[in-house]
């Protein structure tokens, strides 16, 4: 039961922040994105503090042995940059530009019952799902490995970490 109360407490954190910083409003995303015109910077204060907190709280963390509700951390260690990633990269743009929304705010303004936002999760969802039958070649059921891997720090002995392949 306590593994599911730090995902529940950061996504009503999550979604709070969204909404109070007024990011569930695509009109802000796409103010932001419009830096020829009427360029509205609070995306990018947003993601600042975002991005101060994120490194703050996982230094803070990582010098632990182990994560609260877990024996072990679990962390990426791809770094590669290849096609896959700048092509996926430039889909998510043209759709954040186009629709005004990225995932998060747009699951949190579909949930308030945004029509753009429902038809844009929506499509979200087809567009994904579509992309994993195409990669699979076949239709069905599709995995896509995610290899995760020990961080190798002063602060982690190797006995708190492990390396596994996950289906995503």
């Amino acid at each position: 039961m306590m593994k599911l109360l730090a995902p529940l407490i950061a996504g009503l954190l999550f979604g709070a922040g969204l909404v109070v910083s007024g990011m569930t409003d695509s009109a802000n995303v796409i103010g932001f994105l419009d830096v020829t015109g009427n360029w509205m910077p609070a995306l990018a204060l947003v993601m600042g503090g975002a991005i101060a907190v994120n490194v703050g709280l996982t230094a803070l963390a990582l010098k632990r042995t182990a994560p609260l509700f877990e024996s072990r951390f679990w962390v990426p260690v791809r770094k590669d940059i290849d096609r896959p990633l700048l092509v996926g990269a430039a889909l998510f743009g043209i759709g954040w530009g186009l629709g005004g929304f990225c995932p998060g705010p747009g699951l949190i303004a579909a949930a308030a019952g945004n029509l753009n936002a429902i038809v844009f999760v929506a499509s979200m969802s087809v567009g994904m799902y579509g992309f994993k039958r195409w990669q699979a070649g076949a239709p069905g059921e599709v995995h896509v490995p995610v290899t995760l891997t020990p961080q190798t720090t002063p602060e982690l002995p190797p006995s708190a970490l492990q390396t596994s392949t996950v289906d995503a």
